[in-house]
């Protein structure tokens, strides 16, 4: 059984483990070990992650599957106008190909429904095979971009969007 469980500042521990187990697996043909260091250092201090819980409008879920952690799904809903931006999704290897990533954005898209929110944007690396699962949950490539991120790092994404509207016109 998949439960998506509301975390608070007490689980940052948590999810930087859960964070750096994934990053390595998931990242780790894609970007330098440097690089993926860098960048849970920056994304994931117990720093950062403790502001996110400051702001009302960012959450974050623990995927729980057969009561083990599975992962864990981050979002900020009015991010911009009229749309929450998935921060963070990620599964731990093991769990991976068992039907959750495409479980966790049914839940998102449940979350933002409650919203007035009517789009959900997000970035993934041009490289990662996760696009495809996106792509086949109705979410859409509208631009691509180079971000510098510091350290001499770039992150090289496509930009998708999932719009409730034109899931309604497709229906």
């Amino acid at each position: 059984m998949v439960e998506f469980k509301k975390a608070s500042e007490k689980d940052i521990p948590l999810l930087q483990q859960l964070a750096e187990k994934s990053w390595n697996s998931a990242y780790a043909n894609i970007l330098s070990k440097e690089q993926i260091e860098y960048m849970l250092s920056e994304m994931y201090s117990h720093t950062e992650i403790s502001n996110h819980f400051r702001n009302p409008n960012y959450h974050y879920y623990v995927i729980v599957n057969d009561d083990l952690n599975a992962g864990f799904i981050g979002f900020e809903n009015h991010y911009e106008k009229d749309t929450t931006k998935l921060h963070r999704i990620y599964l731990l290897e093991e769990f991976k190909g068992k039907g959750l990533g495409k479980k966790a954005i049914n839940f998102l898209k449940d979350k933002v429904a409650e919203t007035s929110d009517k789009r959900i944007v997000l970035n993934v690396n041009k490289d990662n095979s996760a696009k495809k699962v996106y792509e086949s949950q109705g979410f859409k490539v509208y631009h691509d971009e180079v971000f510098d991120i510091g350290n001499g790092y770039v992150m090289d994404d496509y930009l998708m969007e999932f719009s409730f509207q034109a899931s309604l016109e497709t229906e």
